[in-house]
């Protein structure tokens, strides 16, 4: 009976041993992947924010050692590079222009696509799959040459202007481009599906007996879609906004292509300290102060995702 005993907790240790090394490594490899593409880049840029200037490749200082030790670099350290994305009132004009385009075109692109995800939850179920192939569609070609195709339709000789001048509701063409109205245009395009998507999710899961109930207690069409739909589809909603809000504060690429000299974007903001002063330390100190905002969002993004499986469970 012992030794049978003893063969049985073996085996039972043998389990628990197998079982954790197997949550491990379902941990680690998330852990593993995020170390290697966000922490460790974020510490170069950090620590190359944390030099100084130098015309040289590359075109900075490094202030930190290994041959002189962590002592040294504490006792040199210094935040000049941030000091100056203060004093330099062209860093905090970029960083609220980028959080009022974000902020608006998140709201434009929500008041788009809700409408959108509600019509194709409430679509025929034979329809569904078409319409959500007709969503993700967009991503099937380069977002670069959609961003340039854009160009063409909003210039002044562009389809939009041909087909206004055409129908007569404009005596000339209207600049569109290179202003911060294509700015709007081109992010509210390009994120509409991120927009859509986890709202038409939210909806999709929705008991459509719930309507029915409301409307049998006297709530009106409107009534019910404002108290009863609004309400359920609030977890898609906070989703896509965090999807739309997030990258858009950091947009590169469509405010370089769409927008002006007027449009002042932290993004080309960025490009313009790496590529065109090679101000290393200063992009970086941009680079660090940005992603240090976006932290508050990303936060927010992956508590409510939580929540929202927690609810479902």
């Amino acid at each position: 009976m012992g030794r049978h005993r003893l063969a049985v907790l073996d085996r039972h240790r043998r389990h628990l041993v197998g079982e954790l090394m197997r949550r491990f490594l379902l941990i680690a490899i998330p852990y593993i992947w995020l170390l290697a593409l966000f922490l460790v880049p974020f510490v170069i840029v950090l620590k190359i924010s944390l030099s100084d200037a130098a015309i040289a490749r590359p075109p900075y200082f490094p202030q930190f050692d290994w041959a002189e030790g962590i002592r040294a670099f504490i006792a040199e350290l210094d935040f000049e590079n941030f000091i100056w994305l203060v004093e330099d009132d062209l860093y905090w004009k970029a960083y609220l222009s980028s959080l009022r385009i974000a902020l608006t075109s998140t709201v434009l692109t929500l008041i788009v696509g809700y409408p959108i995800a509600y019509g194709m939850a409430r679509a025929p179920e034979e329809w569904r799959p078409t319409l959500m192939m007709l969503v993700i569609l967009p991503f099937w070609t380069s977002f670069l040459i959609r961003v340039y195709a854009w160009k063409g339709i909003l210039s002044n000789e562009g389809f939009l202007n041909q087909f206004l001048l055409w129908s007569g509701l404009v005596s000339e063409p209207l600049q569109i481009l290179n202003t911060t109205t294509a700015v709007y245009i081109g992010i509210v395009y390009t994120y509409l599906p991120f927009m859509i998507l986890p709202i038409y999710a939210a909806l999709d899961r929705m008991d459509d007996s719930l309507i029915e109930a409301a409307e049998d207690l006297g709530c009106s069409r409107f009534s019910a879609f404002w108290l009863v739909t609004v309400p359920l589809s609030k977890g898609g909603i906070i989703a896509g906004c965090f999807l739309v809000f997030i990258p858009a504060m950091g947009e590169f690429v469509i405010p370089s292509l769409l927008g002006g000299s007027d449009t002042l974007m932290i993004g080309k903001v960025l490009w313009e300290e790496f590529f065109s002063n090679r101000d290393w330390p200063v992009a970086s100190a941009v680079a660090v102060v940005l992603l240090l905002i976006l932290v508050v969002p990303i936060v927010l993004f992956q508590r409510n995702q939580q929540k929202e499986q927690e609810s479902e469970q």
